[in-house]
């Protein structure tokens, strides 16, 4: 691996630095009363010039919404003469060499600390979701994989990898992790998300959160709160919401994140809550966030989030208004630029703002430019000439959550193939690059402006992977169609492909982009959840032909799959599993790779069943008083191995108080031939409640590896807290009662027993416990 070294010349904060100690010895109160100091030093306009970034981006370059609707703001040398709050995507707009950059963000920043009057140097933030978007940087799985690994550890240990790379190249902020729950699965940036649940969710995203920032660099949580439940799964569509819904699914995850991750900062969501955007809304930025939560880092405008108060919500009737009505709601910084928060300047002249809600949000950046050791950095040692964003250390950790992420939905036996077998590959997606990786990753977020610019990774595709699995003899390959398009003009090749083999895959699914550029992504939402063009007839005219299918999905979302199941011989489910995957699968089709993922979320039986999600009460699954059932094809949890696993003496303790802690334990045996991961899930049933409860809630989990024949006891201390809700006065209580406890997917119940908890009802503070820990024995 190249050496590579800090472009800013202060130290990383890690972990153990005294800055991260809470609560009060984060700054101390030296470094409190140094910035106290510097704002009192600050003019009017120096202090606005903290409260905004700069965005350098050229005609074209459209990576965020209604990016051409904004006037340029003039060159950066003009626009940070006062000083610069951040600078937006150094890396992370267009594809530049990483050394280069490096040394021109050491310039640049230079010139902050020599060249203005107080010199304090910018944060530089990037995103970061599937890996740092920048040029020929390692590209993990999406969240969707992360989640269907249900593997806290590795995914901090990916975000720590994530970090290094940032802070190697003088970034500070990662715009990530998504922490939005999954409730319409035609929404568009499913794949940017984790889970349907909020407990897999919080616990997954928190774990991104202690590995980013264990390496200095600040973690952003995405999008608070509410924009994964927009009307008919539309981007930017009103929400509405209720309370309860808010209370316990929405905003969970990000009450884990902060108060048990530490997050340093939150970015406020496009959303509109039942009629009031939530740019504008202080009792989510300021009364939950901080007066309940206790947060006390920064809030980012989501890209030109300020501004569409007045473009698109209409709530405020020029920029300038807007600006000051985020402000007071507890936005401190709009990104990417100053468009709107510039004419803070004059509000506060004009007595249209109070200046001291405009020192309030700049103590807040000075704050945390102080946590990250910028206001003490000299630039001393100009950056590396050559780094490594693309490690082995960087690919085998790519590799190994590719592998837990693959998801067996489905198998009739044909899996594994054996060798020898003739193998026919066929599909858009078998033999493209792209289709490995979300919409947030540089190859499909950038470089697909960028025609002609290679994509500088590594990157085999199914087809490469599959050659190097089974020989390229043994391989034949055909097209059949495009992602997206009615053309049916390779269906005959196809067909004469798969009649020639013994068996057929069938790589099919998704082409993640932004704004209408792919079938799933930021902007590229669905009225259906049919496979995108004609590809479900292509699968259908390929299984025609008698030779068993293995269809291979490679996905941002999950789509209706019932009548596959009926056709195919096995089916598997991968959620753009980065530039690792295509081996991953492979592994699984030839059994060097024993699949272990597990859906984290359901795949539906139609569109028109949605919003669904396993979490619903009894009357959301439907019975005989309606002729729509919602069943799902696969539930939430669901996984297929090559091997078999036995559950046995389940064990819990017959009464629980409220507030304590329910010990569980099974035992868990690998009974079949070879060794393989299980992920136990833990469920629970409030059977009555004086609000109604879903029928299953995940309530813990533990991944795990058995070799044949061997058994372990899983032990799981399960907080009551897991079964919190809020109550008729929309406080968040654990009541008293009985409660059904299983093991198994949220469908099949293993293992089950019952508890009562006993007492009387018990509040959730911000000290209550919220993780489920687990041990072997």
């Amino acid at each position: 691996m190249t050496e590579v070294r800090q472009v800013v010349g202060a130290s990383a904060p890690t972990q153990t630095d005294p800055r991260h100690d809470r609560p009060d010895g984060r700054d101390g109160p030296d470094g409190e009363s140094r910035v106290r100091d510097l704002l009192g030093r600050m003019t009017i306009e120096e202090k606005v010039a903290q409260l905004v970034g700069f965005w350098e981006k050229e005609e074209g370059e459209a990576v965020a919404p209604l990016q051409g609707e904004f006037a340029d703001v003039g060159r950066l040398e003009t626009f940070s003469r006062n000083g610069l709050g951040h600078l937006t995507r150094a890396y992370g707009t267009r594809p530049v060499d990483a050394a280069a950059r490096a040394g021109w963000l050491w310039k640049f920043q230079s010139k902050l600390v020599t060249g203005t009057r107080l010199g304090i140097p910018a944060i530089v933030h990037e995103e970061c979701l599937t890996g740092l978007s920048a040029w020929k940087a390692a590209t993990f799985p999406t969240p969707l994989a992360w989640g269907a690994a249900f593997d806290p550890d590795l995914v901090t240990e990916m975000a720590a990898a994530i970090g290094t790379s940032m802070r190697a190249l003088g970034i500070h902020q990662g715009l990530a992790p998504v922490l939005d729950v999954i409730r319409d699965p035609r929404w568009g940036r499913v794949d940017e998300c984790i889970a349907e649940d909020p407990y897999l969710v919080g616990t997954l995203g928190t774990s991104y959160v202690r590995g980013l920032q264990s390496q200095g660099v600040h973690a952003t949580l995405k999008h608070f709160v509410g924009y994964s439940a927009s009307r008919a799964g539309r981007n930017f569509a009103p929400v509405h919401a209720g309370p309860r819904e808010i209370a316990d699914v929405l905003l969970l995850p990000f009450e884990m994140a902060v108060l048990d991750g530490d997050v340093r900062s939150v970015m406020h969501s496009y959303a509109e809550i039942d009629g009031v955007p939530v740019a504008a809304d202080a009792s989510l930025l300021t009364g939950v966030l901080r007066d309940r939560w206790g947060f006390d880092g920064t809030v980012v405008a989501d890209y030109f989030g300020v501004a569409f108060l007045n473009l698109l919500h209409h709530v405020a009737g020029d920029h300038a208004e807007a600006a000051v009505q985020a402000l007071t709601a507890g936005v401190d910084i709009e990104l990417p630029t100053g468009d709107a928060y510039l004419t803070l300047v004059e509000s506060v002249r004009g007595g249209r703002v109070d200046e001291a809600l405009v020192d309030r949000a700049v103590l807040r950046v000075l704050r945390q430019k102080l946590e990250l050791g910028l206001l003490d950095a000299t630039f001393g040692d100009e950056p590396a000439e050559q780094v490594d964003l693309d490690s082995p250390e960087h690919r085998a950790i790519a590799r190994r959550l590719a592998e837990k992420s693959v998801v067996l939905v489905a198998n009739q036996g044909v899996l594994p193939l054996p060798a020898g077998r003739r193998v026919a590959v066929v599909g858009p997606n078998a033999d493209r690059e792209a289709a490995l990786f979300g919409c947030y990753s540089f190859l499909n977020h950038v470089l697909a402006q960028h025609p002609g610019v290679e994509t500088g990774i590594e990157v085999p595709t199914v087809l490469d992977a599959l050659r190097g699995e089974f020989g390229a003899g043994q391989v034949s390959w055909a097209r059949g169609c495009d992602v997206d398009t009615e053309d049916r003009s390779g269906f005959a090749e196809a067909v004469a492909t798969a009649s020639a083999a013994d068996v057929a895959v069938l790589v099919v699914g998704d082409h993640a982009g932004l704004f209408g550029r792919g079938t799933v992504g930021e902007g590229c939402d669905r009225d259906d959840l049919e496979l995108p063009g004609v590809q479900r007839e292509l699968v259908e005219a390929v299984a025609a032909t008698g030779t068993p299918v293995v269809l291979v999905l490679l996905t941002g979302r999950p789509y209706a799959l019932g009548w596959a199941l009926s056709r195919c011989a096995a089916v598997v489910q991968a959620f753009f599993p980065g530039e690792e995957g295509a081996g991953a699968i492979a592994g699984v089709l030839s059994g060097r790779v024993n699949p272990s993922g597990r859906l984290p979320v359901t795949l539906p039986g139609s569109a028109g069943a949605q919003p669904y999600s396993y979490l619903h009460p009894t009357l959301g699954e439907g019975s005989e008083v309606t002729n729509l059932p919602a069943t799902p094809v696969a539930p939430f949890g669901h996984g297929l191995s090559y091997t078999t696993f036995a559950y046995a003496d389940l064990t819990v303790p017959a009464t629980v108080p409220t507030d304590g802690t329910v010990q569980v334990s099974v035992r868990v045996t690998n009974t079949g031939p070879v060794a393989g991961e299980e992920v136990v899930q833990l469920y629970g049933r409030d059977l009555v409640a004086s609000v109604t409860r879903p029928v299953a809630q995940l309530l813990g989990y533990h991944r795990l590896h058995l070799e044949p024949g061997q058994s372990v006891t899983v032990e799981l201390s399960v907080p009551t807290t897991r079964l919190a809700f809020s109550d008729r006065t929309l406080t968040r209580v654990v009541e008293p009662g009985d409660v059904d406890l299983w093991v198994g997917t949220s469908a099949h119940r293993a293992a089950q027993a019952r508890t009562t908890l006993v007492g009387g009802l018990a509040p959730v503070t911000n000290t209550s416990p919220r993780w489920t820990t687990s041990q072997l024995r």
